[in-house]
């Protein structure tokens, strides 16, 4: 829906502030890029690997224990 303008402070103001929410998505973009560049870290792998072996070593020592 086209919406009318009666002056050109109103086109101005709203190119601003359409300007400035441009501004703000762009450095949300930058912020999950470097997020994901942290998450793909290969320390970030070993961690989630401990992790995922623990559990399955728990598992496998009760499993152990009640046979």
């Amino acid at each position: 829906m086209a919406k009318t303008y009666s002056s050109f402070e109103e086109i101005e103001h709203d190119l601003k502030k359409y300007d400035l929410q441009r501004q703000i998505s762009l450095e949300e973009i930058k912020l999950l890029k470097t997020e994901l560049k942290e998450d793909l870290q290969p320390y970030q792998w070993v961690s989630t690997i401990f992790s995922a072996v623990k559990k399955y070593g728990i598992y496998y020592l009760i499993k152990r224990i009640f046979k």
